[in-house]
């Protein structure tokens, strides 16, 4: 039986896709790269920062040393910080915030499972953060998706085993996080039905039947 609901965050409560995909594209245009797409952007889903970087540079030929790399991404995310300026919460997806309000009523404990360390920023921005009890981010790991420490760190949190929770997901890479921490799954997002997850759905406002969910 499930007594925790650990959510990623980005495409899952909360859309930031576009601040990223800008942040990236103006450290990307700085360096010469102008082939950096949302093609691109989308293979940037769900990894850790440093591996998303290597996404940018992947399309330009010049070589940078480790220093080099870590104030790139730093850069970077200065970029998305101040595009963050723009997040309210209008940025909630849809359905989210009446699903942590069910959960909440249910007496289910919630998490959030995300590798950025923006998290807990983000949460407050959009108002997100009056719904949940424990944050596991990018500032309390140091292996990223599919890696499943991120979730093994929330479920810590929240003081559950690991089968006791179920992860909230829209990729690949966050739903073999999951199952690597004996997790239930639910995947959601534009691609659903790629994603191997327990459970689909397209988004939380969908009809989902949480009790089969909760209980199974």
């Amino acid at each position: 039986m499930i007594k925790g609901v650990i959510f990623d965050l980005d495409g899952v409560l909360v859309s930031t896709d576009e601040l990223h995909f800008r942040a990236w594209k103006k450290l990307a245009e700085e360096l010469g790269i102008d082939k950096f797409s949302k093609e691109d952007n989308k293979r940037q889903k769900g990894i850790s920062r440093m591996n998303s970087l290597d996404v940018v540079l992947s399309k330009g030929s010049k070589i940078y040393t480790e220093n080099e790399k870590e104030e790139l991404a730093e850069r970077k995310n200065t970029y998305y910080k101040e595009f963050l300026e723009e997040l309210d919460e209008r940025g909630i997806l849809p359905g989210a915030k009446e699903c942590l309000l069910m959960l909440r009523q249910k007496g289910i404990l919630i998490g959030i499972g995300s590798v950025s360390k923006n998290a807990p920023l983000i949460l407050k921005r959009t108002g997100l953060h009056h719904y949940i009890d424990q944050v596991s981010c990018g500032l309390d790991i140091t292996r990223s998706k599919p890696d499943p420490q991120v979730f093994e760190v929330a479920a810590d949190k929240l003081g559950l085993k690991y089968e006791e929770c179920l992860v909230v997901e829209d990729s690949f890479a966050g739903v073999v996080a999951g199952k690597a921490a004996h997790m239930k799954v639910l995947g959601i997002g534009t691609e659903y039905k790629q994603l191997r997850a327990d459970y689909e759905a397209p988004d939380l406002g969908a009809e989902i039947n949480w009790k089969v969910i909760l209980e199974e």
